[in-house]
Order: C-alpha cells, then sequence, then structure tokens
C-alpha cells in the first residue's frame, strides 16, 4: 500500500474514532464524569443554589410580622439645666420600658404574604432546575464541541498530509514532462488553502477547549464517546405533552402568577382594621435626686405596668390602599400572561429540537452514504488519472468532496446529540436526578434547606460566613491543539 493509500485509509477512520465509541486513553473522561463535575463545582450552578436558599428566607420573613414581638428600651438622662420653679426635678433619671405586642389580626396581609412567599420557593425551586438543566445542556455541547473539534482537525491535518503527496508526485511528473505547471499550481494552491484550513481548526479546537474548561473547571483528557441518550420520545406530541407537565420554566411561571395572586390580596388588605393586644412595663430611677431637700421623703425608684387591646381602623389614606391592589392586580396580569408566554417558548423549543435531532440523524444517514462514495469516487478519480483519462484538477476535486462529506458527518454526529440533550431538557429531563449521576453523595435536594429555615423565629440564628464552593481555572494551563505527536501546530 503506498503512502497515499494509507492516509487516505487513516482519514477515512477519523469520524468513528472520534464519535462511535472506541476505547479513550488512561486517563479518559466519560460524559458522565464531565456532567458530576460541573454539578459539584460549576459557579453558576453553585450560584443559583445559593440564590433559591435565599428566597427560602423569604418565608420566615413573612411570617414574623404575624409573631409576638419583644423590645426593652433603656434611656439614662442628665438634667443639665433645671427650671429654677422646680424645686423637686430630679438631678438623673434611668428609664427602662419593655414592651410586648401580639398581633391578632392583619387583615389577612400575613397569611397572604406567607402564601406568596412559599409560591416564590416553589418558583425557584423550578428555577433551580432549570439552570442545572441548561448548564448541563452546555455542558453536553462543549463536550461534542472537543470531540468535533478533534475530529476535524485530524481531518484537516490528514488533508494536508495528502495534498502533500499529490503536490509532490505532481511536481515530479512534470519534472518528467507528464503535467503541466497548471497542474502543480492548482496542486499548491489547495494544499495552500488546506494548510489555512488546519490553522483555524487548531484555533477552533483551542477555543472548544477552553469552553470546556470554563464549565467543567478542569481540561478535556481523552474524551470518550458518549453514551445513547435515555427516554427520548418516538413523536413530536408526547415530547410537547411532556414538556408541558415537566418543564421547569414553564412550572416557575406559573407558580409566580401563584403568588402574584397572593400579593393582590395582601395590597387589598391595607383597608382592614388591624387587632392586637399589647402588655407594657416601666422602671423609673431617679438615683436620690428626686425632690430635692425633701428627697427623703419621695420614692426614688417606680415601676408600672399595663395591657390592653389596639384596634386600628383605617378611614381614609388618600387612595393608597387601592392604588397597591390596582397595582398588584396589575402585575398579576402580566404574570398571567408570561404563564401563556412560558408555555409557547415551551412548545416552540420541544418542537424545534425534536426537528433538529430527527434532521440530524437524517444527515447522519445521508453522511455516511456520502462518504462511501466520496471514497469509492476518489479511488476511481485517481485510477483514471493514473491512466491519463482525469485530470489533476479532478482529483482535487474527489479529495476536496471527501473532505467535506466527512466532515459534515463527523458535524452531524454532535448536533444530533445536542439536539436529543436539548430535546430532553425541555421536557424537564435532564437534570442530575434524570440521568443517575452519581455524584459522590446524595443530590442536593433544596426542600432540605428550605424546611431547615421555615420554623426559624430566634434572632440570633445565622449561618456559617459565605465560602465559594466553586473551582477556579486560573491554575489550568491554557489549552493548546494538540491530540497526537504528529499534530503538534508548533512543529
Amino acid at each position: 500500500m503506498n503512502q497515499t493509500a494509507r492516509l487516505l485509509k487513516t482519514a477515512s477512520c477519523i469520524g468513528a474514532l472520534a464519535l462511535a465509541g472506541m476505547t479513550g486513553p488512561a486517563q479518559a473522561e466519560t460524559l458522565r464524569d464531565a456532567l458530576v463535575a460541573v454539578y459539584n463545582t460549576n459557579p453558576t450552578l453553585e450560584a443559583a443554589r445559593a440564590t433559591q436558599r435565599a428566597t427560602d428566607e423569604g418565608v420566615p420573613i413573612a411570617q414574623a410580622p404575624g409573631l409576638p414581638g419583644v423590645d426593652v428600651t433603656a434611656t439614662h438622662i442628665e438634667f443639665l439645666r433645671k427650671s429654677a420653679n422646680s424645686f423637686t426635678a430630679p438631678d438623673r433619671n434611668l428609664g427602662i420600658n419593655a414592651q410586648l405586642a401580639v398581633p391578632i389580626y392583619s387583615g389577612g396581609a400575613i397569611r397572604n404574604s406567607v402564601n406568596a412567599a412559599e409560591e416564590r420557593v416553589s418558583a425557584g425551586q423550578a428555577d433551580l432546575r432549570g439552570t442545572e438543566s441548561s448548564v448541563f445542556s452546555q455542558t453536553v455541547a462543549a463536550y461534542m464541541d472537543v470531540l468535533r473539534t478533534e475530529a476535524l482537525a485530524e481531518l484537516a491535518a490528514n488533508q494536508v498530509e495528502v495534498l502533500e503527496v499529490t503536490f509532490q508526485s505532481t511536481s515530479d511528473r512534470f519534472e518528467i514532462g507528464d503535467l503541466t505547471r497548471t497542474d502543480v499550481a492548482q496542486s499548491q494552491s489547495r494544499l495552500a488553502v488546506a494548510q489555512g484550513d488546519l490553522r483555524t481548526a487548531y484555533a477552533n479546537l483551542i477555543t472548544a477547549r477552553e469552553t470546556y474548561i470554563r464549565l467543567v473547571g478542569r481540561a478535556p483528557m481523552g474524551l470518550e464517546a458518549p453514551p445513547p441518550l435515555p427516554g427520548l420520545p418516538e413523536r413530536v406530541e408526547d415530547a410537547v405533552v411532556t414538556a408541558l407537565e415537566n418543564n421547569p420554566d414553564l412550572i416557575a411561571a406559573k407558580e409566580r402568577a401563584s403568588a402574584a395572586g397572593y400579593d393582590t390580596d395582601v395590597a387589598g388588605a391595607g383597608r382592614l382594621p388591624t387587632v392586637g393586644v399589647f402588655a407594657n412595663y416601666d422602671y423609673s430611677n431617679f438615683f436620690g435626686t428626686l425632690g430635692g431637700a425633701v428627697a427623703s421623703t419621695l420614692v426614688q425608684t417606680e415601676s408600672t405596668a399595663n395591657a390592653g387591646v389596639r384596634v386600628s381602623i383605617p378611614i381614609f389614606q388618600g387612595g393608597l390602599p387601592a392604588a397597591r391592589q390596582r397595582q398588584a392586580g396589575a402585575r398579576e396580569s402580566a404574570a398571567l400572561e408570561q404563564v401563556i408566554a412560558a408555555e409557547r417558548n415551551v412548545i416552540a423549543q420541544t418542537r424545534s429540537a425534536y426537528a433538529s435531532w430527527q434532521a440530524s440523524n437524517e444527515v447522519i444517514v445521508s453522511s455516511k452514504a456520502a462518504v462511501d462514495a466520496a471514497e469509492l469516487s476518489l479511488e476511481g478519480v485517481r485510477a483514471e488519472n493514473s491512466i491519463g483519462n482525469r485530470t489533476i484538477i479532478d482529483v482535487l476535486n474527489a479529495e476536496q468532496e471527501l473532505l467535506f462529506a466527512r466532515a459534515q458527518l463527523v458535524t452531524a454526529r454532535r448536533n444530533a446529540y445536542v439536539a436529543g440533550f436539548t430535546l430532553l431538557a425541555a421536557m424537564g429531563k435532564a437534570e442530575a436526578r434524570d440521568l443517575n449521576l452519581d455524584t459522590g453523595g446524595p443530590l442536593y435536594d433544596p426542600e432540605v434547606n428550605y424546611e431547615r429555615v421555615r420554623g426559624k423565629f430566634w434572632d440570633w440564628d445565622r449561618d456559617p460566613e459565605p465560602a465559594p464552593n466553586a473551582t477556579r481555572t486560573v491554575d489550568i494551563a491554557p489549552a493548546d491543539a494538540l491530540i497526537g505527536p504528529t499534530l503538534n501546530p508548533d512543529e
């Protein structure tokens, strides 16, 4: 087998090597490994979890106005200048006041505020699901982009080698008068274009690897072909039904609309009476200075206590409660419209992802056929060129067609997988729980933190000081375009 044939045979296997599941190197990384790393260390996902914990605190914040409150105020006064007509005014006074207030009825404002906060917690949990599936979708795309650009870089490198052999062969045949200078120029032109394409392929590979580092937090090392995607539907109608039931963005929109309805009720409570009970205790100490010359005959300390019921009935507030309720109602209307908008988006995304997935699968089939035909065509053109029935430009065109077909096959495999995962994400089936990821511990459950904080009412109950959980990438070496020892762009 001559060198040209050997290079052609090597190039024909590249697409399959990159995406058909062959065994990788010793330090190979799977897509599952990458998703686990993202789940445990990605800053976008960690920030979304922290944001949800902040949303959880909205419930105890809303509950607090409905709980008893206790205030103690201490005041020490030095009377620096007294009235000339006052003979018993003290020189100093220590006053302590303790108040207990217990709300009884607030027109439903507190109850509805709590309900709204709980709905926002549910919406936030759905948002967290959406963030997780979005980050996973980006990771899958980045993973497949690395595999694709590696395969395309290998194709480009092999194309350069093939064209170098063609150029050398054309030059040799020109020397013996078998070909013309035009044939040599055509071969040289195609080689120069291929060399430029190779440099572009290297740059694209570096970009893909840097994107992978940004998402996963480590450099891609011998990525293996991904496993088949689970749970892809047979019909687009099935996909849409599942998406309308499980898509986290749609669920979040519905929960926010419910919260907006409670906000409207809270605003309407501003025109209703409020009822509460209270108790006060006051203590004063004049330190023996009350009464002046007759201080010994007066009591220098005193204490009083009282309790009662306070009823507040708003009569006129300048239209403030009505304006607030109208405002809240308008926001509720907007939230309801946003539910419809989210539903439309979910349907469109699901149908588009399904169409892209199906189309990419069809492109894979046609690209395989194109590769087989292009390989056969190139073999025939080369044979015919050797006996003078084909020109060099025919050979160069056949080589270009084969390269294009192989590149299209590699890209179609990438697109099919990414579209399939995007479809799962639109259906609400692209999270760690759906993919059965082994994260080294239990999956993050936002409900755990919510149950932890919802009943807390102690003022000094604090969490540990915040600290980042995500890993940094500053110490990771810059990505290169190195695939194998023969593909060093610096050589």
